[in-house]
């Protein structure tokens, strides 16, 4: 892959001044291009999210979960980190006294950080908005950029195949609560100062600029980086076993550079990464269970789109935010077509057989057709248990079909306008159109999120905090992480006993949870209000209760109203032995 439109043709004779106004022309014309391009995925992106632009104030993406919650959060704590000048890695505003270690968390911070003063005059909500337009937009625009530079496409094929990247069903499902697997943009910055280093050779610029980029895309999101250069590697190997004359070549102009952007990056964040697997509050590993897509997402079209809409097929997703393949059968047949048209193309070969890899690993340990277990063993089950990858959900690897699938797409656009036979532009036209079309996102789903307590935003709060911890009935958890949003209400103001955020759940093995780890109280609390009885309080519980309290370093007990609400507020007077008190829209226990 070696750019072909960055220098201009010189025919014999043309005089200086020809060859510089034909320059300017390229330059301008290459300008209105890639601005029209950056335009469009700017007003696609802000389509898709309009609900949630519409309603900054308390617009919450439906389908989000608790993910909106704690995301907000981890914005709201890297600005009052940065504007009390703290350590941003670790936070003891949830999970009070432990704390939480962000480093062990995605928190984004290449994005939380150079965004804290947004999050202080405006809100962590706009931040959550900027955060997953900027990452639509801007991932299909990089893409766009490397299609058009670094292979050498037409800007044509290269807006169609960075829109597919930028907005394909995965990026969708996860704009609803994952901008870790949305901000992706420096993902085609790695790759195409990869390819420039093996095709032209290095400089001390590239070597730099490559070990910045990794770095900070390290700090944005370790996971994708991990699944894209596992296909990126796979993709390499494919290429050079396909066109071995070149491997030599880029053996030799690769090195030394790609070894030392690598050391300059893990230098940038080596603190941050020690801080992440052996500060406080870290851990081992998480263990998700079968995280594998079902082969029938691989061939129907996503919920959130046009062909979901009209054509909705069985529902075998994860979840909402974990749409990772749903490429559409359209799609894939075209693809296929692509593959077998372009077979002669190294890059083509190399682009479908890691389309078809990765998409493979998606399938996680046990092929599952319409969740009927076939018992049919996958590669996923050899490698799921190995380093790096034993903590990565399987069905993300999907994520990274689809830049292979846009590169076939983008060749073989170029090869069907390119083509002197006339039918073949419209039939391939028409083509895209079938594939594509179905694929085009809805607007995500946005609801008016529950009002913050009036105890907490009018500053009440603060008559019953001293320098101790608020304990919410129930606790915050991974189920219902509302009192974080609470506490961004109050300005971060006080901690909080319990969280959403992922932790050790032991000290000897250090195996993840989501949460905090469950105390006797907070696992009695959580069952009275699933239930909605009032148990028989035991002496035992009481002095649980008393314990725990002490634990948590408590000031004061809070229940808002809601469901369970008589139920939970008879446990914690019989637990505490007093009664609750009503103010500003909460039952609250000063226990000071």
């Amino acid at each position: 892959m070696i750019t072909t439109d960055q220098t201009v043709l010189e025919q014999p004779g043309t005089a200086p001044s020809s060859k510089i106004g034909a320059l300017a022309t390229r330059v301008r014309t290459v300008n209105r291009a890639d601005a029209s391009a950056a335009s469009a995925f700017t007003l696609v992106a802000l389509f898709v999210l309009q609900g949630q632009w519409r309603n900054l104030g308390s617009g919450y993406l439906y389908n989000s979960g608790q993910d909106q919650a704690m995301w907000e959060w981890f914005f709201a704590d890297a600005a009052h980190s940065v504007f009390h000048l703290e350590n941003p890695l670790l936070s003891d505003l949830q999970n009070f006294p432990l704390g939480v270690n962000l480093m062990a968390n995605t928190a984004m911070f290449g994005l939380s950080i150079p965004l804290a003063p947004i999050t202080l005059l405006f809100g962590p909500t706009v931040t959550w908005a900027i955060a997953l337009t900027l990452g639509l937009a801007g991932t299909a625009y990089a893409w766009y950029w490397l299609f058009s530079r670094t292979v050498g496409a037409s800007r044509g094929a290269s807006a169609l195949g960075g829109a597919l990247c930028g907005f394909a069903p995965g990026m969708i499902s996860h704009a609803n609560g994952h901008p870790n697997f949305v901000v992706l943009f420096l993902l085609p910055v790695i790759v195409a100062l990869v390819v420039s280093i093996a095709n032209t050779g290095p400089t001390v610029r590239k070597t730099v600029a490559l070990g910045l980029v990794v770095a900070l895309q390290i700090m944005l999101g370790e996971e994708p980086l991990l699944i894209f250069a596992i296909a990126f590697g796979i993709f390499a190997v494919v290429y050079y076993i396909g066109a071995p004359r070149r491997l030599w070549p880029a053996v030799k102009n690769s090195w030394k550079s790609l070894p030392l952007a690598a050391v300059l990056a893990l230098v940038l964040v080596a603190f941050p990464l020690y801080w992440q697997f052996f500060g406080p509050q870290s851990y081992s590993f998480l263990e998700h269970g079968a995280m594998g897509n079902d082969a029938k997402a691989l061939t129907q079209f996503p919920t959130q789109s046009i062909g979901g809409v009209f054509t909705p097929g069985q529902n075998v997703r994860i979840n909402a935010t974990e749409e990772n393949a749903y490429f559409g059968w359209p799609l894939l047949v075209l693809g296929l077509v692509a593959a077998v048209w372009l077979w002669r193309v190294a890059s083509a070969r190399a682009a479908a057989a890691t389309a078809v890899a990765v998409g493979v690993v998606s399938l996680g340990s046990v092929l599952i057709i319409g969740k009927s277990d076939t018992e049919f063993e996958l590669p996923w089950e050899w490698i799921a248990d190995k380093p790096l990858v034993e903590s990565v959900l399987e069905t993300r690897f999907a994520l990274a079909a689809v830049p292979a699938l846009a590169l076939l797409l983008v060749l073989a656009t170029d090869k069907a306008f390119k083509n002197g036979l006339r039918p073949i532009p419209a039939a391939w036209s028409i083509a895209l159109a079938l594939a594509l079309v179905p694929l085009l996102p809805t607007p995500l789903q946005t609801v008016e999120r529950t009002p913050t307590p009036q105890f907490f935003s009018s500053g009440e709060w603060k008559n019953y905090v001293d320098d101790g911890s608020v304990v919410t009935v129930p606790l915050p958890r991974p189920e219902d992480a509302r009192p974080l949003g609470w506490q961004i209400d109050a300005g971060m103001g006080f901690p909080l006993a319990g969280g959403y955020f992922v932790g050790p759940s032991d000290t000897v093995e250090k195996k993840a949870k989501y949460g905090a780890v469950d105390r006797p109280t907070a696992l009695l609390l959580g069952s009275v209000r699933n239930s909605g009885t009032v148990p028989d309080i035991t002496q035992q519980q009481q002095a649980d209760a008393r314990a725990d309290l002490e634990f948590w370093g408590a000031d004061v007990v809070v229940l808002q109203p809601g469901r369970s609400t008589v139920a939970l507020r008879s446990t914690v007077d019989r637990l505490l032995g007093f009664g609750a008190e009503y103010h500003d829209g909460v039952w609250i226990w000063d226990v000071r």
